[in-house]
């Protein structure tokens, strides 16, 4: 079965992260401007992380994201950080959906939610796009980094967001949150993962200027034109911040240096005939559109956040052991981490000599 077939859609919320309906509903009334009917709800497939829920009353269509119940770590799923990421570029050409409401008391649905608008479009699970040709897939690539560009671009300070997440240091705060994260107890242990997190702390390059970055800017996490091959909206903005535009970049690449055994990976197919660029286009691309001369360091932003989604991967894996992950795939997805952690330990160590 395909990305595209597993998470694509909706379905009928799982026992374990059913909530009070009715207590939704009073909240949605009272919150939502313009909210009419009775809600009805059902669960996307799609989404490790935070709970997704369709929500249609009225209608018109809604979206909710929720943490996920059971215990958590510290700073993850921070919903409400998604919240005031999108609200605040609503005022911006960078394209998300709208919000309407940030629940933050626990006895409504159990946990911190909020309410926002169904953007209408396509979302592609599968960075090879099986269901278009070569000409959609070159306009969509072209789409997806002309946007992460614009995102890039944009004035945080101006629109709010001054507060948002600390302006310098930013490598070294992500490396510490994701090894700690990693060396914590009931983590599964990689010892590539072992090695990077030793070195990868010890070589941080230059800082360049902050700017906003999303954390997991995918072809999963944007929503198409329904029938135009361009980004419409982004979603899933719980990894944002402020901070190192190359590093947003490097996530964004990462499916460059992964190949078959990662869901998504593109390194062993034909991208010329596919019509997706290599990833040496896909930068020039970026640079043209960011105003950029060239990318220095990229090998190592690339190590680094190869280590990142790995811890990423194993927490997802950690999740589904505990039976508190937001997928039936969770299992699938949390092995991801062993080619993750060996690709960035394959770049990192051709970098150490």
């Amino acid at each position: 079965m395909s990305e595209q077939d597993l998470f694509s859609g909706t379905q009928p919320v799982s026992p374990g992260r059913a909530f009070d309906i009715a207590r939704l509903q009073a909240f949605m009334e009272k919150h939502v401007a313009g909210f009419t009917g009775t809600v009805d709800v059902r669960e996307f497939k799609g989404g490790q992380s935070n709970p997704t829920y369709s929500l249609t009353a009225g209608g018109k269509r809604y979206v909710m994201r929720r943490k996920p119940p059971g215990q958590l770590l510290k700073s993850a799923h921070a919903v409400d950080r998604e919240y005031k990421v999108m609200s605040a570029l609503g005022a911006t050409d960078v394209p998300v959906p709208k919000t309407y409401a940030l629940c933050t008391d626990e006895s409504v649905i159990g946990t911190w939610f909020y309410i926002m608008d169904h953007v209408d479009g396509r979302i592609i699970w599968g960075n090879e796009m099986p269901d278009s040709d070569p000409e959609e897939r070159a306009a969509v690539y072209e789409s997806m980094i002309e946007v992460l560009a614009r995102l890039h671009k944009v004035d945080h300070v101006a629109i709010g967001l001054g507060d948002y997440g600390k302006p310098t240091d930013y490598i070294a705060r992500t490396l510490s949150r994701f090894i700690g994260q990693y060396r914590l107890e009931e983590t599964t242990k990689i010892p590539e993962m072992d090695w990077l997190a030793d070195w990868l702390p010890a070589n941080i390059p230059p800082e360049e200027p902050a700017g906003i970055v999303h954390g997991d800017y995918k072809l999963a996490n944007l929503v198409l034109h329904p029938t135009e091959p361009k980004v419409i909206a982004i979603l899933d903005w719980e990894l944002s911040t402020i901070g190192a535009p190359l590093a947003d970049l490097a996530v964004h690449c990462l499916y460059y240096r992964q190949g078959a055994d990662v869901p998504g990976g593109l390194a062993h197919l034909d991208l010329k005939a596919m019509g997706i660029p290599t990833e040496q286009e896909l930068l020039a691309r970026y640079c043209h559109h960011a105003g950029r001369d060239s990318i220095p360091h990229w090998e190592y932003y690339m190590a680094a956040m190869l280590f990142r989604h790995a811890q990423i991967s194993l927490g997802i894996l950690a999740r589904a052991q505990k039976g508190t992950a937001a997928s039936d795939q969770a299992l699938m997805m949390g092995r991801r981490a062993w080619p993750q952690s060996k690709a960035a330990y394959d770049i990192a160590k051709r970098l150490a000599g």
